[in-house]
């Protein structure tokens, strides 16, 4: 019987990837989507490890099912950081991909270090509130224009060294292998095992226990009364 896990997103992208990596494991992974409107958790978080619990545990109580969630961006060493955990928002809170790769290319004019980070934390929880957490960064460099057409986000201006191309250049497979978000799904992978073991007694503590019929069984019902 496979365990249904809620990927928190509506990313086709990211629900592509994910279902791609764990393809060889019992689980049936659904995404936002499946589920019609449900409240968007609200990603304050001042680290990707915040953010990414911030929307696994939100999720699982809305779903009373497990949640997995990553928070993952880009980090640019000329701009101290950024845009780090506002990546997807980087140029407004409805900016598209090519809005945030149009105000990076922009921030980056005339800046001759190029080197960038995606980094990726993932967190996995259940409604009572335990997760667990896996990180994955992959180093690479900002171009200064667009290659390739796969991919979603900043893929098409980050080059990737171990690949020798863009992400968005890169058949899926192999983005994988060496990605932020790639890493940090093979960690969690190599156990997974362990995981669905992890998440099924997570899962029973939070059952309500059977009734014991030999706690009633002397109790005379027929003298209760309404007062």
């Amino acid at each position: 019987m496979k365990q249904m896990i809620v990927l928190a997103t509506r990313n086709q992208g990211k629900l592509l990837e994910m279902r791609e990596l764990l393809k060889d494991f019992p689980v049936e992974l659904r995404c936002l989507q499946d589920f019609g409107p449900i409240p968007e958790a609200v990603e304050d978080g001042e680290t990707f490890d915040d953010n990414a619990y911030k929307k696994a545990l939100f999720t699982a109580k809305i779903l009373g099912l497990p949640a997995l969630a990553d928070d993952s961006g880009l980090v640019v060493a000329a701009l101290n950081g950024a845009p780090g955990v506002h990546s997807a928002r980087f140029a407004g809170p409805k900016a598209t991909d090519q809005d945030n790769i149009n105000k990076l290319l922009s921030a980056m004019q005339g800046v001759d270090d190029r080197r960038a980070a995606f980094e990726c934390v993932i967190s996995l929880a259940v409604p009572s509130g335990p997760a667990l957490t896996y990180e994955g960064r992959c180093e690479g460099e900002i171009l200064k224009t667009p290659q390739g057409s796969d991919g979603f986000g900043y893929d098409p201006i980050f080059y990737c060294p171990a690949l020798g191309k863009t992400f968005a250049e890169s058949a899926l497979d192999e983005k994988n292998k060496v990605s932020h978000r790639g890493r940090a799904m093979a960690d969690m992978a190599a156990e997974f095992d362990k995981i669905l073991i992890w998440i099924k007694a997570r899962l029973e503590e939070v059952k309500p226990p059977k009734p014991d019929h030999r706690e009633f069984e002397h109790n005379d019902w027929s003298q209760d009364k309404m007062v």
